[in-house]
């Protein structure tokens, strides 16, 4: 009996090693993951900031206005660098606010490629897939519903412009202040060392963003699968995703922090396909990284002093908070929707592709060639 007792706790001392292992290196895997994330939106920018520059300063029309901050966001893979970027714009009166709110819209629709693209490192296997491309859709749910609802109201009553305009008074003289993002802290050495070795190439890096990516994605997936899956899924119910409250501020705050709702969404992607989380659980989430993605063109405002600079930087937070009182009643929706959607792409991977292609890239892209 002895020798039996002995034989069992020798074997589960290995087992809680084995486990440890395992853990360090998921947390390593989320590290790559994160570096992957940030090259890609690195290389993204060096291929086409100057071009959103000129590309958000250009706007005059409200519909094209939208696609324009939709391509910029895809772009650049930022809402909050897009945002600043028209706060910039506001503050020196190259556009005016009017015309800046489409494309921070188009902004918040832009900003879900990355969750998306995430979302593809499951393509080889169905079921998985299918969880994490419903996971990262759901985001576009969401802020294709908020604008189809929200863009019309405002054309008609600027609603959005005055409400922000007359908040924006009160804040001109507070002045800004920087945030310092521990996720910047934590991955720019790595990224800057490896874009130095690949030679400071856009394209270089962004295929090595990828490989990456999906590297990663792969084995953190399966280490997911083989640790306590039980204790994950307790530990993540139990606290952060146990109720819709606490989703929602554990997403604000945490994109407050990182200053990239990119990365927060795209984060729980990974946690859907392995089966960890639902759709259902990361829905408020996804809609508090939307109000903590804010936090950065707000202070870029602040540091202007201009109230008109300001008031763009509280559209985007008052179209998140007006869309999340609407639609999130009505949660059921964008929930359905996205596992609609996602089970198809699931039978139809190709569509998951063309999806990409086409909303984010070609129709912006032809509709504002067309309107030039």
């Amino acid at each position: 009996m002895y020798m039996i007792n002995k034989g069992l706790g020798k074997e589960e001392h290995r087992m809680k090693k084995s486990s440890f292992f395992r853990l360090i290196f998921v947390f390593v895997l989320i590290y790559i993951f994160l570096v992957s994330i940030q090259l890609m939106s690195s290389s993204l920018k060096l291929f086409g900031k100057g071009f959103a520059d000129n590309l958000i300063g250009s706007t005059s029309n409200a519909f094209v206005g939208l696609f324009i901050g939709i391509l910029a966001t895809s772009i650049i893979q930022s809402s909050s660098a897009t945002t600043s970027i028209v706060v910039g714009l506001v503050a020196a009166h190259t556009i005016t606010v009017r015309n800046a709110i489409p494309v921070v819209m188009g902004a918040n629709i832009g900003t879900t490629v990355t969750n998306v693209l995430v979302s593809l490192g499951h393509v080889t296997r169905k079921d998985e897939f299918k969880r994490a491309f419903g996971g990262a859709f759901v985001h576009d749910c969401f802020n294709l519903l908020a604008v189809i609802i929200l863009l019309p109201v405002e054309l008609a009553t600027h609603f959005l412009e005055r409400t922000a305009i007359w908040f924006s008074n009160g804040f001109a003289d507070i002045g800004g202040m920087k945030i310092l993002s521990p996720l910047k802290v934590a991955v720019q050495p790595t990224v800057a060392l490896i874009t130095r070795l690949l030679f400071n190439s856009p394209i270089l890096v962004l295929i090595f963003a990828l490989v990456i990516l999906f590297v990663s994605l792969r084995f953190f997936v399966m280490n997911m699968r083989r640790l306590a899956f039980s204790k994950a899924e307790v530990f993540l119910d139990s606290y952060i995703f146990r109720t819709p409250l606490t989703s929602l501020t554990f997403g604000m705050i945490l994109t407050a922090l990182v200053q990239s709702s990119s990365v927060t969404t795209s984060l729980v992607v990974p946690l859907v396909g392995a089966g960890l989380l639902t759709i259902e659980k990361i829905f408020p989430y996804t809609l508090g990284a939307n109000i903590g993605t804010t936090v950065t063109a707000i202070l870029a405002s602040l540091v202007t002093n201009n109230p008109i600079a300001i008031a763009i930087a509280g559209v985007h937070l008052l179209f998140n908070l007006c869309g999340i009182c609407i639609i999130y009643p009505m949660k059921r929706i964008p929930i359905s929707l996205a596992k609609g959607i996602a089970s198809f792409c699931a039978n139809n991977r190709k569509f998951a592709v063309l999806y990409i292609l086409i909303l984010f890239y070609i129709i912006p892209f032809i509709i504002i060639v067309l309107a030039r």
